[in-house]
């Protein structure tokens, strides 16, 4: 008889979990996983996914204003939030249907309640007692607000994805990808959108420069930026808010909304009992092999506090699976992971930003270029690309790749394969350009900025 009525009990069917959970059935391992709220997590129910399809519905406006210059008329327009909600909705369900099939014909074991740890190796979920070999937390993050007067009046992003009318006026708080993502779909689908950030730049952890290009072409666009304020307190007032700023502003809103930050969901889930160790912001202490300070333990994704990107978390499991179940530890390698801003324009990146690159490599050679695109010299728009790449000196390796503009996500994907192969600049100039398009800039960027004095 087993000594334990699982190998692997994952709480948490989030990407990460379900990654690893499906892998370590099909390497043989009797597997389990609780659930909660919804399969598929904060990607597929209140993230990535309708985050991006969101993202569509608010280019398409501009794209009909654009589309006069290339001989089109268009036509009287109208946004339907309430359609966009419910074909959002069903797409979310079909996906919910495709992670549950995917489990079940791995033979996981699906259990549809809140799991607590017990011990080391004894989860409670549904009322009933479940031990394991090895203990999997896959549970993620949740949007935190400020403790700040009126902030349960504003909502998060969690709350955004099921409004089904359009607010006029919109505040959305923070510097990070979220804040600059709904604020510029508020904005493409019809809304008075402003971003207020109480820092001097947006995406602090990026690149300055990158960060700064976004937040000049986001305003060109039409959303107000306000950095370095806050809010410190919310009312209502009639049927709309009122903000009032730090510096004794005000100003009114039919909906504010907080992407501040995320916390790991850690909070009364009995890990002291099993003896995992968290740390001041509640995140999962790990070692490179994601093994929490309880050897039967292990924590991937958001809960964890690394990288918090879902294909990070996806990895995360994999690796998990070979480790625990495939005889080939797997320690993850968090170097050189692109990433997108889904913002209006999109921004995208990987590797250092000039100023780490700086700091961590000293001579460093810079080259940039910032142009209007050829869609726009007929399209009316202002709109300008921004493409950055960061080369150490020394050995003329790239270092990092930044850009601002349409698709950024899509042409940095293809970069991010040759920087993670260790490519150096030489190699990327005489790689042959696809022409006529944006992406070509990456290898035709011929002379280093002239360092500041």
């Amino acid at each position: 008889m087993p000594q334990f009525d699982f190998d692997l009990f994952t709480i948490g069917a989030g990407s990460g979990g379900v990654r690893a959970s499906r892998f370590a059935a099909g390497f043989g391992a009797r597997v389990a996983v609780a659930e909660e709220r919804y399969l598929g997590g904060t990607c597929v129910n209140v993230g990535c996914i309708p985050k991006k399809l969101y993202s569509y519905a608010a280019h398409f406006r501009e794209e009909i204003h654009h589309a006069t210059g290339f001989g089109w008329t268009a036509s009287e327009s109208a946004f339907d939030l309430a359609l966009l909600l419910a074909n959002k909705n069903q797409e979310i369900e079909r996906l919910n249907g495709i992670y549950r099939r995917l489990l079940v014909s791995a033979g996981v074991s699906i259990i549809d309640a809140r799991a607590t740890l017990i011990d080391a190796h004894t989860i409670e979920a549904g009322g009933k007692r479940y031990t394991a070999t090895h203990i999997l937390v896959a549970v993620g993050g949740w949007p935190v607000k400020p403790a700040i007067p009126g902030a349960d009046l504003a909502i998060t992003s969690n709350e955004a994805f099921y409004l089904d009318t359009l607010p006029q006026r919109v505040i959305v708080v923070g510097g990070g990808y979220i804040a600059l993502e709904f604020a510029s779909i508020f904005n493409g689908m019809g809304a008075d959108a402003t971003l207020m950030y109480r820092g001097a730049n947006i995406l602090r952890n990026f690149d300055h420069e990158f960060g700064s290009m976004l937040a000049d072409e986001m305003q060109k666009k039409g959303v107000a930026v306000r950095l370095n304020t806050d809010i410190k307190t919310i009312t209502r007032d009639g049927n709309g808010l009122r903000a009032t700023l730090a510096d004794g502003t005000v100003l009114e809103a039919d909906c504010i909304m907080y992407a501040t930050g995320r916390a790991p969901n850690t909070r009364n889930l009995g890990l002291e009992a099993a003896g995992v160790k968290v740390n001041a912001k509640g995140a999962i202490v790990v070692d490179g092999y994601s093994q929490s300070t309880a050897p039967s333990v292990y924590a991937i994704g958001d809960v964890t506090d690394r990288v918090n990107l879902t294909p990070v978390a996806t990895a995360e499991g994999m690796a998990i699976a070979n480790t625990l179940f495939n005889k080939r530890p797997t320690a993850l390698d968090y170097s050189n992971i692109p990433t997108a801003v889904f913002a209006d324009p999109n921004a995208a990146t990987v590797g250092l930003g000039e100023e780490e690159a700086r700091s961590r490599f000293g001579e460093i050679d810079i080259y940039a270029a910032r142009f209007k695109p050829l869609k726009h010299t007929l399209s009316g728009s202002s709109e300008q690309v921004f493409m950055k790449l960061v080369v150490e000196r020394a050995t003329d390796r790239v270092l990092g790749a930044h850009m601002v503009g349409a698709d950024a996500g899509e042409v940095i994907q293809g970069i991010a394969i040759a920087i993670k192969c260790g490519a150096t600049k030489a190699q990327f100039d005489t790689t042959i350009g696809v022409h006529p398009t944006v992406a070509e800039e990456f290898v035709t960027m011929r002379t280093a900025r002239k360092p500041a004095t």
